[in-house]
């Protein structure tokens, strides 16, 4: 993309600067290619200015709407070039406002192509944002230029490409832009379908792009809430892996009970005379009395329900109901009374 400057202008008005004080377009052009002074274009080549000098008079010829001017172009890289350029406004329509340009001559002209410029600075309509052949600086493209061939191209065939160009692709937003009635296929020339097919393959490519860009963040939003659940996920991972360990910790353990149980009943299974109470024992003298007393307490409470049973049975009258479990509460009491003892 190219940029361009306008430091030190000097127009087809104004031009004393350079000794020239003849208004007439010819002779501008003829005293600014071979002017010798400080202010001397950037055209090397004697054979390279005859021809701008024919081409550029053709273009006058053709459009007189165009005047000659001479200003310092800005390439890319920062080089500053003195060059000839044709600025006016092309009337593409009579619906349409005329669209202002500059077409720059190049220091390699005719084997590099003109540069293009639409002056949006100069109209009261702003450029299409999405214009096929024009960026927002102005800049404008199209077959023509990118396929120049100096035998066959020159400066009034592109202006008379850029104007049907724009007939049917305005660069400007105005109102009414959008009600163009169409040609027949049949009127197109080579060049104008070739225009048609770009401008139509830019907005498709644009429609699709608005679709792909779209899409993209659709899928962005999913990859976000894929990867917030991924994360949970991983946390909820972690924890079972975490639980599965304790599990097989615990696992472990009991697989480890279980074979001293299973060891023990080899031992004593089917030992008719094995002393039951002498399978839980006290750790010392005061666990041994807490565990006799805790026994006898359930056996009195164990008893007591029997008894209960008994007489809501018939088997058992109630003077001897109420009897029994007396002395039972009073054994159980003195039992319970002698764990807290030894609690204490």
């Amino acid at each position: 993309m190219i940029s361009y400057i306008m430091d030190s202008f000097k127009s087809f008005s104004n031009y004393d600067d350079m000794g020239i004080s003849d208004p007439d377009p010819i002779k501008f052009i003829e005293d600014a290619l071979f002017c010798s002074s400080p202010l001397a274009l950037s055209y090397s080549d004697p054979d390279q200015k005859w021809i701008i000098r024919q081409h550029l008079i053709s273009l006058f010829q053709d459009f007189p709407c165009l005047k000659p001017s001479v200003d310092v172009f800005m390439h890319n890289d920062g080089t500053e070039v003195k060059l000839l350029n044709a600025s006016g406004e092309l009337t593409v329509s009579q619906d349409a406002p005329p669209v202002p340009v500059t077409i720059w001559v190049p220091e390699f002209y005719p084997e590099m192509a003109p540069i293009v410029y639409v002056d949006s600075g100069s109209s009261l309509y702003p450029i299409y944002e999405n214009h096929p052949f024009s960026n927002c600086s102005g800049e404008t493209t199209c077959p023509y230029l990118e396929n120049w061939r100096f035998s066959k191209c020159d400066l009034s065939g592109l202006t008379r490409n850029l104007m049907k160009l724009f007939s049917h692709n305005h660069p400007f937003y105005y109102s009414g832009s959008g009600s163009s009635n169409p040609a027949h296929p049949s009127t197109f020339s080579k060049m104008g379908a070739i225009d048609r097919l770009a401008a139509a393959i830019h907005y498709d490519a644009a429609a699709i792009t608005a679709e792909n860009e779209e899409e993209i963040e659709n899928l962005s939003a999913i990859q976000i809430e894929l990867q917030e659940r991924g994360e949970t996920l991983r946390i909820v991972v972690n924890e079972l892996e975490r639980e599965k360990k304790r599990f097989k910790g615990r696992t472990e353990e009991m697989c480890g009970e279980s074979d001293k149980l299973m060891n023990w009943l080899k031992v004593y299974d089917g030992v008719s005379d094995f002393p039951i109470d002498d399978v839980f024992e006290g750790v010392d003298k005061e666990s041994e009395i807490e565990l006799e007393c805790s026994a006898a307490d359930l056996a009195a409470e164990d008893l007591m329900y029997a008894l209960e049973k008994a007489v809501e049975e018939g088997v058992l009258g109630f003077e001897a109901y109420f009897k029994q479990v007396r002395v039972l509460a009073r054994e159980q009491f003195l039992c319970r009374a002698k764990i807290l003892k030894i609690k204490k």
